[in-house]
């Protein structure tokens, strides 16, 4: 059938081989238990340039973590920054949701650090104390596997509950999380 200039009509363009990405819901159902451990993956933009291993700004992500820590708006099992990506093992207190914590903590770090964050993230529940140990060796060993450091305990941005807790050791204006704070 010709097109309407009379040349043949070309067929209609495939579609993409790879469906159209979504965002992802980062709601917690109502059956998770307050507290309960997420694994979190947040990625920088660029990827494979190094955004977040570099003092000042692991200096203002600390301070930050220290801040939610302190309101209780979570609870930081794990933290570990890589230099185009950080993990996590955080715990969420309600009402203070998951996606929505996560969002205004990577627009606050843009505005302080100036890093460029991917639109989305990575959030799996932990489900079980075995799902928790091996979550937090691949953590660990993460700059280990990418050659960073001979040792996970060589690499210096990370962080775990106790780093973070006020001296003295009560946080201040919040509960201690609901669930083993390291392993």
């Amino acid at each position: 059938m010709p097109g309407r200039d009379g040349s043949p009509s070309r067929p209609p363009p495939a579609p993409p081989p790879w469906p159209n990405r979504r965002r992802m819901p980062h709601d917690c159902p109502p059956w998770v238990k307050n507290g309960d451990v997420f694994f979190i993956t947040i990625a920088c933009v660029p990827r494979h340039h190094n955004h977040l291993a570099l003092l000042p700004v692991a200096s203002e992500i600390e301070a930050s973590l220290r801040h939610q820590h302190r309101k209780g708006h979570w609870w930081v099992h794990l933290f570990l920054l890589m230099p185009d990506h950080l993990h996590g093992l955080l715990s969420f207190s309600y009402p203070h949701s998951l996606g929505q914590s996560v969002i205004n903590w990577k627009r606050y770090l843009s505005r302080r650090t100036g890093v460029r964050w991917q639109r989305d993230f990575f959030d799996h529940r932990i489900r079980n104390p075995r799902a928790l140990n091996e979550t937090w060796e691949y953590i660990r060993q993460n700059p280990v596997r990418k050659g960073l450091v001979a040792s996970a305990e060589a690499w210096i941005f990370q962080w775990t509950y106790a780093d973070l807790e006020p001296p003295g050791g009560d946080a201040a204006a919040s509960e201690k999380p609901p669930y083993p704070r390291s392993r």
